[in-house]
């Protein structure tokens, strides 16, 4: 029961002490006027009558009403109902009111003159002051309040003769009950009646209609944001003219954030005077009158919602998070079925008739019953979490707020997590969590519903029908008697208030009301209390809790076999079945990424422990402390799952002996996680454990009489803690004083020992093993400076940062001193006083506790520093062992193997990316430095590809980048110094060093790479090196080494070379290429010839700064000029003879002119120059071109004669020069610049040498050439225009004309001159740079031409490859999978771009030699692009440099001798360092790879060749591609060696001895599709769009590493006899071919070398000398070719070439493609030939393959009635086996072979002793696919065979011919 009011006051207007222009609120009386004991008088309540402030009105308003709310000290509110009317203000209040408003008005005309005060009165009429009648009450009865004041004032006006006092007395003397749904007539003394219905549940609250105006005012979307504003703590404003609106706005709101109580700020009208309290920090509902909007404009972090617009703002600085999915829209829907019941219907063409609205009051219920659903929904299964701390002597509950956000799926949402750490949700937590008390709606609600709510989600109208239900019981609850006749007050008259009242409010007689209050009090202390019984009972708990939408979990969705995987291997580990184990791991650890694995593994590892311990071995414990880490490195630092919580007693479970004594538990090795520096999560684990102990201290006592069932066992009783501590508190009031002490006693010695328990646990996991280190891991945890103390997979030395739990000014991680051990002791004792206090624990033991700590942590300590010491004792992991990799010959290890782990780049291959495969990488193992490679050997760390090996190397020589990384290593995720060796073999190294592996061993490695990547000198390198120990340090020669001189090697030189030419065609000793009839054979090496040596230097010459070798006794055959003057005589270039006898019928002759390499040092010493011209004019012009690199000849057509020049580029000061001057010059003028002469002299000699040209030899005047040379307009005008059938062809000057090649059209823009469209064609064409040839004048003689053509330069070469590496190697993963991202970064490359130019270019210069023109290449220096075209133009024009020999020739010539620098643009030495690699050469081989690729049948060579040749010139292996030039190399001796004195076999020194040999062994380097058209011109597609990507740039052999070095690649080297050039002979098993893995070329060979490899193996079976495959394979072509001529094929080239010039051409075999790789069959009697040939051809191939078989044949005849493959049976026990069968009519024999082409019968079955051949059955072991049918049986007087054929009509066959042969018989 309470008083209906407490207090009535009457308050009145009076003027402001400080004279402001307002008045202020003055309490005229106040009754009683001594406070109640229970409840004192409320301040400041004048403030919130008027809360506008109180101002005189010049007119009379009508009463107003409204109810303010005051809150007080102890949170309680006080309901305060004004009722306000105006009085005539009397003159002294006017006076007053008057000089306040005239010193305003004088500040206002100061500051502002326009400005009039508001509350000026009108002088004429009178002015109004406002009175307010008040009642204050602690009850919330809102219309009784309104009916009394009005009452009141109703007495007052009307003049009723009523005594107020009377009324007053009664009103405060009227005694209501609380709740409990009774009800009350009360009456006030004026013949008034009212009835007040008390609402049925105390707990819910009264909203009356407040909440469906909210809605109504703001609309679904806004309330639902203040809503949620509300419950996460933010700042809500209202703003309305109405004091009651604002009041029932509030109302509202709290009405809906039920259950939860709202516990800040709550001013639903806030006075005027007040306003600076929207500027306090902390969160309030609160409601302002709209007047004062403008003062609340600069309030920044407040959500403002008018009342009167409808509208809320949320400024931008707050974010309100919304309710998580599928709440927030489910309830959005079901609010707008309440609001708006017909916008389910409005598109219905037949509506029905329409329902009733509900009334405003039902509406308002429906709304809170959406929002009290929501509430259930979300805080569903809540009771699951709580944590019953203390039952006695007061309830103490916490609640897991964790794992309930885990439970329920809601780890990320930001609204639950606000609300549950809000001040309201831990009020409900004390309210509500209570076991044992009265419930209400939402208990049942959320107990029991939860799974209809569930089910009827998706069903519109069920969730309405619910919401109708609780919207029932909720009007039910605040009107219980809905039926009662209401209430009958008096009211005043219509407009009563502006009546002239008689009177004011008349002051009333105190003592009067005082003595009624008195009278009541007195009965009211004689009564008996009234005490109502509270209806207590035990709360519900619900179903267990679900998540609140059901996520998939992505990735790692936890099947029942990935649980299966994670106990199989657990119990692998503990039965010792380690290997079984190892396997399973990383399956395992993949799986633990999900929740469930994670909880199976905790549940698993609790079953292997007895007794709190469980002692395992080395490895055991390894394995679990690996799954327990992985378990425990996805937990966040909540723990929500309760991971870390299930495995905490593990760790203090498992451990292992470490001698005797010391143990070793799990503890000291999963401490680097950041949850255990979590103090919730500690809190939470303690608050769980002491629930779980008090739950046991109350059921013990009814289990006394079992024992041994333990203080949990579930079978005895499956009760809650909860449950438990309910009973409790129902038991409480019966039990004795003592037994109540006793249960509290009992209670905090639990919680103590607990506090003491956890303190030691906290110990074993904040302290690191190695407790010497004096400072904690500030960083998360795993990426602290561990190092490795045991031999656990993860190591074990810091526990996981304590550090974010700890308050800064402590100071201890700053401090150096400052230890460990004080740090966790500080952390221990801040948590043991937050639980001891919050769980009760008295004073004095806290004070114990603290005393404990530090010696807990000491003690620990200790028993670390045992453990510490004995783990460094263990032996170290056991890594895996280093696999030494093979060496070549020569080869010398540099630094012994560094332990590294090799890490996966961008390239997925290694990786088992997109192409499949496993993960070869990461893989463990060593880095090797050798003097010639760098090689990484390890093992794969995925233990599921651990058998193979893994092998990347790349030559020091190739090395481009290296760079230092900072790298995640995969086994222990700490970061570690790294370093990425990229190489221009397209190689890249990313590995980690292993932490065994010092810094100063790193950066040693570092500095000898970087030693062997730039020797200092070109000595230094691996090809100098090898095989020669003495050669690294040798001392520079003396002038006493009697060293030839260079003229000596001159005079030598010519004289050889005459030799040489002269001397006809004899086979060469060194290699034997295949004969072609319409090339001579190269002559052969002459050894006799010797060099005679003399000390003579000519000082005029260039002396070496080295002389050569005395003792070598050398011979000229192995000069590179042989090659080219070979190549001279091929194609009839000139002779050499002295200048008087010149034979005037050669049009060139060889010129020795530049045999001192005086003239031209990057020239080869014979030269190819005009007849006509002079040795000593050649000085002369050799200086109009850059480095001296005159015009010289290099390949001469054998059809139309036309000669290819090469030069450098021009010098501004030769003939371009001379052309740019304004005036062309006179003959007489150009004697000046002699050498501008001699050059125009020389290019005439040229045309003139030439045939069809030699009669314009007259022109040869200066004004011809130089007005030849037209200005860069139309230069492709006059090619194009020519119309001639021999002239260039239209189509190609139209595909030339538009490309970027062309220079701009004249600047003046005139058109240009008629004379350059001549009928004839140009003799010369100069290929010329644009930059070079600009604003050169047009000639009207025309015989040259300049083709000014934009080329690139060697650094944009540079550019480009740098590019192309990075993409096609990767250092790191691309951020969008697939090839999209590869193909950007090739594009973005322009590798293919400048591929396609190359190209161009030599298709040009192709056309114009093939039309007759000679064409003079003159770009750059001459040595890069020049030699790029010049080198491409020959391999298009003349099939010779198609042939292995001949692009030998061709690299030796172009390349060689005429000076590619190799050395410089591969940066081989250290002076070259800074100018970085080029792969010029590289470029060319590209190109010669494309044009493979579109003419596959034009190329002795394949495209393995270009790749040997592409990795070796960068290699460094030999010394072909070392230096500059022949100068160079005639200085280090390089030209003498290939046939130095040689003591045994040595290692090669040249690349091409080495493919010599190679080819001998093997036909690697052969294209059997080889089929040359005769002098067949090459015109390949140069279209980016025809170009690919080399695949050398892209595969990869991990097996062996590059397959370039054959010795490498091979395996160990197999006998002589046995000599199988590419693996072993074709194994008939099957087996995995790895993409990235293994080499497909000898995974899978082509059919004809498999075929090749069949033959020897067959020769060597037979006892005979393997023949050469080259033999063997010549011969099989030359059986082609002469079987196919009687069938009149014609030419063989016509029998090997099918039509389609790109297909597989018949050689008489026939590759069928089968399912796996490609298979060659050369069957007898196969007809699955290539379409394009035909049945002549077929029969052809049968006689060439039986001839290629012959020698096989034994020397009688067989007779091969019928033969075929069948299975047999095997004797006894014998399995079935596939055999070669013949059936022989003649001998009356089945034989049987091994297979096809054996020769050696394995058995006889003749056929005199068959009995029966009859359908048989299959047995045991046969073949599983065949059909049952295609078995038979032959019976013998002997036994009986079992046979099985491929099919059954082979079957029936074989059967018919035996029965057929039985009955010939």
């Amino acid at each position: 029961m309470a008083r209906l009011a407490d207090y009535f006051v009457l308050v009145a207007f009076g003027p402001h002490p400080r004279g402001s222009g307002e008045g202020q609120g003055q309490i005229l009386q106040r009754f009683p006027e001594k406070d109640w004991e229970d409840n004192p008088f409320p301040q400041g309540i004048e403030l919130f009558c008027q809360p506008s402030g109180w101002q005189l009105c010049p007119e009379r308003n009508p009463p107003t009403f409204f109810v303010a709310v005051l809150t007080d000290i102890n949170s309680e509110r006080h309901y305060c109902a004004c009722l306000t009317f105006w009085e005539p203000a009397d003159p002294t209040q006017e006076a007053a009111c008057a000089e306040d408003t005239a010193e305003r008005e004088e500040e206002v005309d100061e500051g502002d003159p326009l400005r009039l005060s508001p509350s000026v009165p009108h002088p004429s009429g009178r002015l109004f002051a406002p009175k307010t009648l008040v009642l204050v009450s602690r009850l919330d009865h809102v219309e009784v309040f309104r009916n009394s004041l009005g009452l009141i004032y109703t007495i007052h006006v009307e003049g009723l003769s009523v005594g107020l006092e009377n009324v007053i007395g009664n009103l405060l003397t009227c005694i209501i009950p609380l709740a409990g749904g009774s009800q009350r007539t009360i009456s006030l003394g004026a013949g008034d009646r009212q009835v007040i219905q008390t609402p049925l549940a105390d707990s819910l609250p009264v909203s009356r209609c407040s909440v469906a105006l909210l809605f109504r005012q703001l609309g679904i979307t806004n309330v639902l944001s203040l809503f949620c504003a509300a419950l996460t703590e933010h700042k809500v404003l209202f703003l309305s003219r109405s004091y009651q609106r604002l009041s029932d706005a509030c109302r509202g709101l709290l009405a809906l954030l039920f259950p939860l109580r709202y516990s800040f700020t709550y001013v639903p009208i806030l006075p005027a005077q007040l306003l600076e309290v929207l500027s306090t920090p902390t969160p309030f509902i609160i409601g302002v009158n709209a007047a004062f909007q403008a003062e609340t404009q600069e309030l920044l972090d407040v959500i403002v919602a008018d009342l009167d617009g409808g509208t809320v703002t949320i400024p931008e600085c707050v974010h309100i998070p919304p309710l998580p999915e599928p709440l927030q829209s489910q309830t959005h829907s079901v609010l707008s079925m309440v609001l708006d019941p017909e916008l389910e219907l409005a598109d219905l063409a037949f509506p029905p008739p329409t329902m009733p609205a509900s009334s405003l009051n039902i509406q308002d219920k429906e709304l809170r019953a959406v929002f009290l659903r929501l509430f259930a929904q979300l805080l569903q299964g809540y009771r699951w979490c709580l944590h019953m701390v203390r039952v006695h002597p007061e309830p103490v509950i916490r609640f897991h707020k964790a794992a309930f956000l885990g439970q329920r799926g809601l780890v990320e949402d930001d609204f639950l997590m606000k609300v549950l750490e809000g001040m309201a949700f831990a009020g409900f937590v004390s309210e509500r969590g209570v076991p044992y008390r009265p419930t209400d709606l939402f208990d049942e609600l959320v107990a029991h519903e939860v799974a209809r709510m569930r089910a009827e989600e998706n069903h519109p109208q069920r969730v309405l029908r619910h919401v109708k239900e609780l919207a029932e019981q909720l009007y039910k609850n605040e009107n219980p008697y809905p039926a009662v006749s209401m209430h009958k007050v008096q009211r005043p008259g219509e407009a009563s208030h502006l009546q002239q009242a008689s009177r004011p409010f008349p002051r009333l007689d105190e003592s009067m009301v005082q003595w009624i209050v008195d009278q009541a009090t007195a009965k009211m202390q004689g009564a008996p209390p009234t005490v109502k019984a509270e209806r207590r009972t035990s709360v519900p708990s619900g179903p267990p809790m679900t998540a609140i939408l059901e996520r998939s979990s992505g990735l790692h969705g936890n099947s029942a076999r990935r649980l299966e995987v994670v106990r199989n291997c657990i119990s692998y580990v503990f039965e010792g079945k380690m290997l079984e184990a190892k396997k399973l791991l990383p399956a395992v650890l993949r799986a633990l990424k999900g929740r469930a694995a994670r909880r199976c593994l905790a549940q698993e590892l609790h079953l292997h422990v007895q007794q709190n311990r469980a002692v395992l071995d080395h490895r055991q414990f390894d394995f679990v402390v690996r799954m327990m880490n992985c378990c425990l490195q996805d937990c966040t630092s909540l723990d929500e799952h309760g991971i870390a919580a299930a495995l905490l007693p593990l760790a203090t479970a498992f451990c292992r002996k470490l001698s005797p004594g010391v143990t070793q538990f799990a503890y000291s090795c999963v401490q680097e996680h950041v949850v255990w520096s979590t103090p919730q999560f500690w809190e939470a684990m303690f608050y769980a454990d002491v629930q779980t102990h008090i739950r046991a201290l109350y059921l013990e006592p009814a289990e006394d009489q079992d024992p041994s069932q333990g203080g949990e066992a579930p079978a005895q009783d499956e009760r809650s803690a909860l449950d438990v501590a309910s009973e409790q508190q129902r038991l409480w009031p019966t039990l004795s004083r003592e037994k109540q002490q006793e249960l509290v006693q009992k209670e905090e010695s639990t919680v103590f020992s607990q506090a003491i328990h956890y303190a030691s646990r906290m110990s074993y996991l904040l302290l690191p093993l190695d407790s010497s280190r004096s400072r904690l891991l500030r960083e998360r945890a795993g990426l602290g400076d561990l190092e490795s103390v045991s031999n656990s997979l993860v190591t074990s030395s810091m526990a996981g940062s304590v550090a974010e739990s700890y308050d800064t000014e402590s100071g201890f991680e700053d401090s150096e001193t400052s230890d460990v051990a004080g740090a966790v002791v500080r952390f221990i004792n801040r948590f043991v006083d937050k639980v001891c206090t919050e769980s009760g624990v008295t004073s004095d033991h806290l004070k114990g506790l603290h005393v404990m700590v530090p010696d807990i942590v000491q003690m620990h300590v200790e028993t670390l520093e045992a453990v510490h010491r004995e783990s460094r004792r263990l032996p170290p992991i056991q890594k895996p062992k280093l696999l030494r990799p093979r060496l070549l010959p020569g080869e010398e290890c540099v630094l012994d193997g560094l332990r590294v782990c090799l890490l996966p780049d961008g390239r997925e291959g290694g990786a088992g990316g997109s192409g499949g495969g496993p993960a070869l990488l990461p893989a463990e193992g060593a880095i090797f430095l050798t003097t010639y490679r760098v090689i990484f050997t390890g093992m794969p760390t995925d233990p599921l590809v651990g058998e193979q090996v893994v092998v990347r190397s790349f030559p020091v020589a190739a090395l481009t980048k290296e760079k230092r990384v900072s790298v995640q290593t995969p086994t222990d995720q700490l970061l570690q110094d790294g370093l990425q060796l990229r190489s221009c073999t397209f190689q890249l190294l990313k590995m980690a060093f292993d932490e065994e592996v010092g810094s100063d061993s790193a950066e040693l490695f570092r500095k000898q790479l970087q030693k062997l990547r730039y020797p200092p000198d070109l000595r230094g390198t691996f090809a100098f090196t090898l095989g020669s120990t003495h050669t690294v340090g040798r001392p520079p020669r003396t002038a006493k080494d009697k060293g030839p001189s260079l003229r000596t090697l001159s005079r030598n030189l010519v004289k050889n070379a005459k030799k040489t030419i002269g001397r006809q065609y004899v086979t060469r000793k060194k290699y034997n290429p295949p004969s072609w009839e319409h090339q001579g054979q190269p002559p052969s090496e002459d050894q006799e010839d010797e060099i005679s040596v003399s000390e003579e230097l000519e000082p005029s010459t260039l002396t070496p700064s080295l002389a050569l070798k005395p003792s070598d006794r050398m011979t000229m055959s192995g000069l590179v000029e042989r090659a080219c003057c070979r190549d001279y005589q091929r194609l009839g270039l000139g002779t050499l003879s002295s200048s008087l006898s010149r034979a005037k019928s050669e049009p060139f002759r060889v010129s020795p002119v530049n045999r001192m390499y005086a003239i031209c040092r990057s020239y080869p010493g014979l030269l190819i120059v005009p007849q006509s011209v002079q040795d000593n004019a050649l000085q002369r012009v050799s200086r109009c071109y850059r480095q001296n690199r005159f015009p010289v000849v290099c390949w001469r057509s054998g059809r139309s004669k036309a000669v290819l020049l090469r030069s450098g580029g021009l010098h501004g000061k030769g003939v371009v020069g001379l052309f740019k001057a304004q005036n062309a010059p006179s003959p007489g003028q150009s004697q000046a610049d002699s050498s501008s002469l001699e050059q125009e002299k020389y290019l005439q000699a040229v045309v003139s040498a030439m045939p069809r040209y030699a009669d314009a030899a007259g022109r040869n005047t200066l004004s011809g050439f130089s007005l030849a040379h037209m200005g860069s307009h139309g230069k492709w005008g006059s090619v194009r225009a020519s119309g001639r059938s021999s002239g260039l062809s239209t189509d190609v000057g139209s595909r030339l004309a538009s490309r970027d090649m062309l220079g701009a059209p004249q600047a003046n823009g005139t058109p240009p001159d008629p004379g350059f469209l001549r009928p004839q064609r140009a003799a010369l064409y100069i290929i010329g740079d644009k930059a070079q040839l600009k604003g050169v004048r047009p000639d009207p003689l025309q015989q040259w031409e300049l083709v000014p053509i934009e080329v690139f330069e060697a650094r944009q070469v540079k550019a480009s490859f740098k590019k192309l590496l990075k993409a096609c190697v990767p250092g790191c993963p691309t951020a969008e999978p697939g090839p999209a991202s590869f193909l950007r970064s090739l594009e973005d490359s322009e590798w293919l771009v400048q591929i396609h130019k190359l190209l161009q270019v030599s298709v040009l210069v192709v056309e114009l030699l093939a039309s007759g023109s000679s064409v003079l290449v003159s770009l750059e220096d001459g040595w890069d692009i020049t030699t790029q075209v010049v080198s491409l133009v020959q391999l298009l024009s003349d099939p010779f440099y198609r042939t292995l020999e001949g692009f030998r020739l061709l690299v030796e010539k172009e390349w060689l001798s005429f000076g590619h620098r190799f050395s410089h643009r591969g940066a081989h030495t250290l002076a070259g360092q800074s100018s970085g690699f080029t792969p010029v050469f590289l470029q060319f081989l590209d190109c010669v790879y494309q044009v493979h690729l579109q003419f596959p049948m034009e190329f002795e060579f394949s495209q393995f060749y270009l790749k040997f040749l592409g990795y070796h010139h960068a290699s460094r292996r030999f010394r072909t591609f070392l230096l500059d030039s022949d100068y160079e190399r005639i200085e280090l001796g390089l030209l003498y060696e290939e046939k130095g004195e040689r003591r045994g076999p040595q290692a090669c020194r040249s690349v091409w001895e080495y493919v010599d040999r190679l080819c001998k062994r093997t036909p690697m380097f052969y294209n059997y599709m080889y089929a040359p058209e005769d002098a067949e011109v090459l015109r390949p597609y140069s279209n980016v769009s025809n170009l690919k990507v080399w695949d050398f740039y892209t595969e990869e052999t991990l097996s062996e590493g590059p397959p370039y070095d054959w010795e490498l690649a091979q395996g160990p080297p197999e006998p002589p006899e046995e000599e199988r050039p590419d693996g072993g002979a074709p194994q008939s098993r099957r087996r995995v071919v790895w993409p990235c893995y293994d080499s497909r070329p000898r995974a899978q060979p082509d059919a004809i070398s498999r075929l090749l490899e069949e033959l020897q193996r067959l020769e060597t079976e037979l006892g005979r000398p393997p023949e050469r495959w080259k033999d063997a394979w010549d011969r099989v072509k030359a059986a082609q070719r002469l079987e196919g001529r009687p069938e009149g094929r014609g030419t063989p080239s016509s029998l090997l070439v099918s039509s389609v010039p790109h297909h597989r051409r018949s050689l008489g075999v026939y590759l069928q493609e089968g399912p796996v790789g490609s298979t060659l069959s050369l069957s007898l009697d196969s007809d699955q030939s290539s379409g394009s040939t035909t049945s002549g051809s077929r029969q052809a191939a049968r006689r060439s393959t039986s001839t290629l078989y012959s020698q096989f044949q034994t020397a009688e005849s067989e007779n091969r009635s019928y033969e075929g493959t069948l299975y047999k049976k095997g004797a006894f026990m014998k399995p079935w086996k596939a055999r070669w069968f013949v059936l022989d009519k003649t001998k009356h024999q089945l034989r049987y072979y091994d297979h096809r082409v054996d020769t050696e019968c394995k058995g006889v079955i003749d056929l005199a002793e068959v009995e029966t051949v009859a359908p048989g059955t299959p047995t045991m072991g046969a073949p599983k696919t065949v059909d049952e049918k295609a078995f038979f049986d032959v019976k013998t007087t002997r036994r009986v065979y079992n046979f099985c054929a491929q099919d059954v009509p082979s079957a029936q066959q074989w059967v018919d011919q035996i029965q057929g042969c039985l009955s010939d018989a």
